[in-house]
């Protein structure tokens, strides 16, 4: 069974006010609250979408469930499609597109930690399980402007993607669902970005 992706929209303000070593806890503790016994069901009945937490006092933090998937590895194959095809990209295309993946699904430098320093202690805690996905709020209104730039051109990306992932194991299975979603994180970044809070993914 694979890994799912839990997505947040978090209030970098407050989250920041507490130790660094509780906030992924946190944010667990808002998505799967103790007083819910039955956490599967908790986790796969939830609608698509922004939703608030069930959790008591988690006005911070909303929760996405994304209406493509919820398993993290069509995100991670959406990368490692945007990685193999790059290239292939004009430069005004491929410059606001790597802006715009970079920190969500693909990683510009994989050996550098970005902003998960703000959401775990540099020492791993065994407790914690890895960040997959974490943006402050000050890289989002960035993002949102890069999507507006690469949405209406999309359809360029049709050969690239054609050349290098088609029929690909690990790659999306078909163009039109890697498109599907690049939209979600198109729509989740100008959300964020509005709001002024970051994202945090966490499996």
């Amino acid at each position: 069974m694979g890994m799912d992706l839990t997505l947040f929209m978090a209030d970098w303000g407050w989250l920041g006010s507490v130790p660094v070593e509780r906030r992924i806890g946190l944010l667990e503790d808002a998505a799967w609250p103790e007083e819910f016994d039955d956490v599967f069901s908790l986790r796969h009945g939830r609608a698509h979408g922004w939703r608030s937490p069930p959790g008591p006092g988690a006005a911070w933090c909303a929760e996405y469930g994304f209406t493509t998937t919820g398993a993290y590895a069509p995100h991670a194959r959406a990368g490692d499609a945007w990685a193999d095809m790059r290239l292939l990209v004009g430069p005004s295309v491929r410059e606001p597109m790597d802006a715009f993946l970079d920190g969500l699904v693909w990683e510009a430098d994989p050996a550098s930690t970005g902003a998960r320093g703000f959401l775990s202690p540099v020492v791993a805690d065994r407790l914690h399980r890895h960040v997959l996905v974490a943006c402050p709020p000050e890289a989002l209104p960035g993002k949102a402007r890069a999507w507006e730039r690469c949405e209406p051109r999309l359809e360029e990306l049709r050969a690239p993607f054609a050349a290098e992932c088609e029929g690909w194991a690990g790659r999306p299975d078909t163009f039109e669902d890697f498109v599907a979603l690049l939209r979600e994180w198109g729509d989740v970044t100008a959300t964020a970005a509005r709001r002024g809070w970051g994202l945090v993914g966490l499996p």
